[in-house]
């Protein structure tokens, strides 16, 4: 049975775009946090849809690691049932 159009379990063709916005974010291996308006800026750079720049706002304001950015993202993301469409970060 096919899933509807639309569902949370199928797959979405920005699976894994978040991830390359983490990853873009601390390319730089002496990067040790990112401002929560870095993260939005590159989010919205990336042409993320609506979706994932929902997860990327829903931010709490101040810096982040890159374990504590992945943290906070991956919990926006398993709040709305998003991880088979979107993807988790690491």
């Amino acid at each position: 049975m096919a899933a509807a159009k639309g569902s949370n379990i199928e797959r979405s063709p920005f699976y894994g775009a978040l991830q390359d916005v983490v990853d873009g974010l601390f390319a730089d291996p002496t990067q040790k946090s990112v401002r929560r308006l870095d993260v939005i800026i590159a989010a919205e750079a990336a042409d993320l849809p609506e979706d994932l720049l929902e997860v990327v706002r829903l931010l709490p304001p101040g810096s982040y690691t890159r374990q504590r950015l992945c943290d906070q993202i991956n919990s926006s993301i398993g709040g709305h049932a998003w991880g088979q469409v979107y993807g988790t970060v690491e």
